[in-house]
């Protein structure tokens, strides 16, 4: 029997989800036995091919970020909302208070306190949205696993009742956020 193919990527955030994957420690032998990894930060492949399920942590702030989503979701099966910032823009979506010129110019010009100060206009860097949005906000999501960062345990749990064809089932102590 194939393994099921799993990839990961991070948009706007922290990575602390992928630092909660790799909490996971030597479950991570036994999660490899039952998983072949795609695109992750574990295998360092940077083009997703077709699997069965992508985990998704980080909102969506800029056009690479909706680029890289939606290309997840057209090579997945099952699609997962991982963390805070996948499920409601998170941290990096404080900013939506304020309009993106605000924090541009808090940013490069007033806060940078530069004489010559300006605003990055450089084709390599990805351009911002108006506001970061929640991954379900662009595509459609089959699970979300909540957590600030979701702990290890949780992780663990989820996936494994996941690969298993069980129902998802978190205890009330695994769902936290620190």
């Amino acid at each position: 029997m194939s393994k099921l193919k799993v990839a990961t990527c991070s948009l706007a955030g922290c990575f602390g989800c992928h630092m909660s994957i790799l909490d996971l420690d030597e479950r991570l032998f036994t999660l490899v036995d039952l998983v072949e990894f795609d695109r992750s930060p574990i295998t360092d492949v940077k083009q997703i091919g077709y699997c069965d399920v992508g985990i998704i942590e980080g909102g969506v702030a800029n056009a690479e970020n909706v680029h890289v989503l939606r290309e997840f979701r057209a090579h997945c099966k099952i699609l997962i909302s991982m963390g805070a910032c996948a499920i409601t823009g998170g941290v990096p979506a404080m900013r939506n208070r304020f309009t993106l010129k605000e924090c541009l110019e808090e940013s490069y010009i007033s806060g940078a306190g530069l004489v010559d100060a300006q605003i990055p206009n450089d084709p390599e860097i990805p351009l911002l949205l108006s506001q970061v949005h929640p991954i379900h906000e662009v595509v459609k999501i089959d699970y979300f696993l909540p957590g600030c960062p979701p702990s290890a345990d949780a992780i663990w749990t989820f996936l494994t009742q996941l690969l298993s064809g069980q129902p998802i089932a978190l205890s009330y102590t695994q769902l936290h956020y620190d």
